[in-house]
């Protein structure tokens, strides 16, 4: 009997090939994470992506469900709790979004040493202006807290620019294109190290809340933060006062406590805050590099009866 994939997302002809010729004995249909079919879930061993309202079909007692393969990094939105219990094998997009995300943050962060955010203003009301405080990339250190793929390619891509890297992770170990790397426990204490503070955090019971007052004040005066994890790792109203002070000099933004971001957050208006709408990992090949993801996980599903890359453990909630 024919086993069943559903991916909840759109594939074009050639991705679908790829599946299907990475699992052999298996029907793929597509269906749409906005309208679920539930009746063409209920009979899925392996759904990829997800979608609202399909939880009690899927993890109905009985259900076939082996594998799900999200269509994000993150998986905070997905019934993990529900996941665990019923054995189903989850796994994430990780590493999808390393190089677009890198780019943006490396965007932020050359707009803010060559002035280019206030030069973009300047020429809109045309102006012929430089107040003469553009600085460079070479020389400075980058804190990156989470050194998984978006945060291990960022120190790669600094090492070009001849940065010092300090990494933060939960377990410290090194990692290759970090200088140092430290335990999220040391975190106040090497902030004073950096100029950039560069957050790439997924969102757990951990980091939620994070970057708060006792962080952003251990800072280096003048330090730049830049936040394309997850929006509630940090304190919003803490990170405005610290801008206010002077205490941070910027901020690049993806990602937000609340989004949309309300019309009446202070953010808006603050000259010295980039804010991109939580698009950094967004790319026309983001399809490809998850199919890619996914029939490789195929292979050691159908060998061993579990994918090998990016598998989430749920304890950690990542």
């Amino acid at each position: 009997m024919t086993k069943s994939i559903v991916c909840m997302q759109q594939l074009s002809p050639r991705q679908q090939e790829l599946i299907l010729a990475a699992a052999p004995g298996y029907s793929l249909t597509l269906g749409d994470s906005r309208n679920p079919d539930l009746a063409l879930l209920s009979s899925a061993e392996v759904i990829i992506g997800w979608g609202k309202g399909i939880q009690d079909t899927v993890l109905r007692p009985g259900s076939p469900l082996r594998w799900v393969q999200a269509w994000s990094a993150g998986v905070e939105k997905l019934p993990l709790d529900a996941l665990k219990e019923r054995g189903v094998l989850l796994t994430n997009a990780s590493g999808v979004h390393a190089e677009p995300i890198t780019a943006v943050i490396f965007s932020f962060m050359l707009m803010f040493t060559r002035n280019m955010h206030t030069a973009i203003r300047n020429q809109q009301s045309r102006r012929w202006h430089s107040d003469g405080q553009e600085s460079e990339l070479t020389g400075k250190t980058a804190v990156i807290c989470g050194t998984g793929a978006i945060g291990s390619e960022t120190a790669r891509i600094a090492k070009a620019f001849r940065m010092k890297t300090i990494g933060v992770s939960r377990s410290g170990r090194p990692v290759q294109d970090f200088d140092q790397v430290f335990t999220t426990g040391d975190l106040k204490s090497i902030v004073s190290q950096a100029d950039f503070i560069i957050n790439t955090l997924p969102i757990t019971d951990e980091t939620e809340g994070l970057f708060a007052a006792d962080i952003f004040s251990a800072c280096k005066q003048g330090a730049y933060y830049i936040n394309i994890g997850r929006g509630a790792t940090t304190n919003t109203d803490d990170l405005i006062t610290a801008l206010r002070s002077g205490q941070l000099a910027g901020a690049g933004l993806d990602v937000f406590e609340t989004e949309p971001l309300p019309q009446d957050s202070p953010l808006w208006g603050m000259e010295q805050v980039i804010m991109t709408p939580h698009c950094a990992g967004a790319t026309d090949r983001y399809a490809d590099r998850i199919v890619d993801i996914f029939t490789g996980n195929m292979t050691a599903y159908l060998a061993t009866g579990a994918p090998s890359r990016n598998l989430v453990d749920y304890s950690r909630q990542y």
